[in-house]
């Protein structure tokens, strides 16, 4: 299991010991977006879904499960999240919603799970809030685009 930080020697699954690394300044941002049909787009574009604010609602909802992360990924350790910002942008060419996150802490382990739920959560929330409408949305795309702090520096998609 060389590599794999959350297996010891044993190859058993175990929360990892933070405890000698540094306290230090820490972000990750993640992306995703959620594709639908035009009419469906519209309706959220609009604001015109009969459930409310699709877009404000899951924005929330993403900044909620960002700071829920460590109470669902078995393995992740709680961590004092300083700042969670989540974008939800239109677009018509997907057509759907472009959906980034934010994570800030000052600690000893990274936020990219966090920035990862976030983006997560608040695709499945624009989902169930326009379900009535359109059965066959799809999520995807979802994957960390920045990580800085720590020992292992920093790192940037292409």
């Amino acid at each position: 299991m060389s590599g794999l930080t959350h297996f010891d020697e044993g190859g058993k699954a175990h929360m990892v010991d933070v405890s000698d690394k540094e306290i230090t300044s820490r972000v990750a941002v993640a992306e995703g977006y959620i594709t639908m049909n035009p009419a469906t787009f519209a309706l959220v574009a609009e604001g015109r879904a009969e459930k409310g604010d699709v877009l404000g609602i899951a924005r929330l909802a993403g900044i909620m499960a960002a700071k829920q992360t460590s109470t669902l990924i078995p393995l992740c350790h709680p961590l004092p999240i300083t700042k969670v910002t989540v974008d939800l942008t239109p677009d018509d060419t997907l057509p759907g919603v472009r959906i980034s996150a934010t994570v800030k802490t000052t600690g000893k382990t990274g936020v990219e799970m966090e920035a990862l739920t976030a983006v997560s959560v608040a695709a499945l929330t624009v989902h169930d809030m326009v379900k009535a409408v359109q059965k066959d949305m799809v999520i995807g795309g979802i994957r960390v685009t920045l990580k800085d702090g720590g020992k292992s520096g920093r790192y940037e998609a292409e």
